[in-house]
């Protein structure tokens, strides 16, 4: 098992999402890959085992009210116990990349200083 990494077309995806934005660089993190803007991460992905079957994850950052509205709606979104603008989603069958490349977007957006922040359109990777 490659603990922590997820199979090589989702991560080329969500990377192909992630350095489109300005500043971006990509890097190990504490399981998986992460992608960063300056020194602040905006976007992981890796695996974990729930003792049935190894699932992907997307970790991002998200703020109320959006935050709120991604908790309640269920799977495949929850709250991991850290963080108090981290949202996690579950990579399944019915993954909508348009959706994902929002969020990135968002969480990009969230995290980057204002200067790149302002430099991206929304609704677009």
């Amino acid at each position: 098992m490659d603990w922590g990494h997820v199979r090589g077309d989702v991560e080329d995806r969500l990377r192909k999402i992630c350095v489109a934005l300005p500043d971006v660089h990509e890097g190990p993190a504490w399981r998986g890959r992460s992608w960063l803007v300056r020194r602040n991460h905006f976007c992981q992905v890796f695996t974990v085992d729930d003792g049935e079957a190894q699932k992907g994850i997307i970790i991002f950052r998200s703020e109320p009210p959006e935050l709120d509205a991604l908790v309640q709606s269920g799977h495949p979104f929850f709250k991991p116990a850290w963080g108090t603008r981290v949202i996690g989603m579950v990579i399944d069958d019915n993954l909508d990349w348009d959706e994902v490349a929002e969020l990135i977007i968002d969480s990009y957006c969230i995290q980057a200083p204002k200067k790149l922040a302002a430099l991206v359109h929304r609704g677009t990777a």
